[in-house]
């Protein structure tokens, strides 16, 4: 069985990454969505093991302690970190796996991970994200302006990224992605022991004529 590869995809707090995982899991079938932990409270219609594993500080901070997360950060006052033993799993399975996670993980796990692939996520333009923002009516004017600052600072960092993804329009956008990723999956440096096993057949053959 071909292993899975590992996908981390970030974006901007409103560009809709949320809604678009759940369109892609729904459209393709090779795909895991890593079930991140968390320390900050279930927004409504939010189940624990489904969106977020939701622990209080000490849980986290003990998961810390025992080298139990790939990547974890802190942000706007919360933990968020990704469990080591799902993803593992899911990769020997023959999984696509996603994370979705911030920038600084995004950093951890490519030092980790170095043949990861890595997508970003932004709406058309700024204008249409403090829209979403708004729109969501989860949010207090104070945590727009946060995470809008927030997103000031990520944007420094979406050069690190390999791809770029505006979402737009969802089904294109879905579409997209699924193609960068088989793509991606046939990369040289993702298929190396394919590659090395070309070469020992050709020498094979080769001397035996």
């Amino acid at each position: 069985m071909e292993k899975g590869i590992l996908i981390v995809l970030s974006g901007f707090s409103g560009a809709g990454k949320g809604t678009l995982m759940k369109e892609l899991m729904k459209t393709y079938d090779n795909y895991a969505l890593s079930v991140s932990m968390t320390t900050r409270s279930p927004r409504e219609g939010e189940e624990d093991g489904r969106e977020y594993f939701f622990r209080d500080r000490k849980v986290f901070e003990e998961k810390i302690a025992q080298n139990g997360f790939i990547e974890y950060a802190e942000y706007c006052g919360n933990y968020y970190g990704t469990p080591r033993d799902y993803v593992e799993a899911k990769l020997e399975e023959g999984k696509d796996v996603i994370l979705e996670i911030e920038i600084q993980g995004m950093r951890k796990v490519k030092a980790m991970f170095p043949k990861m692939l890595s997508l970003f996520v932004t709406p058309p333009s700024a204008r249409e994200l403090e829209k979403r923002l708004r729109g969501r009516g989860t949010e207090t004017e104070e945590v727009i302006k946060k995470r809008l600052s927030r997103a000031t600072e990520e944007a420094e960092g979406v050069e690190d990224y390999e791809y770029i993804v505006i979402n737009d329009d969802l089904k294109t956008c879905v579409e997209e992605i699924h193609g960068i990723v088989k793509a991606a999956k046939r990369a040289t440096l993702r298929n190396e022991g394919f590659i090395k096993q070309i070469k020992e057949e050709l020498n094979v053959l080769s001397e035996g004529e």
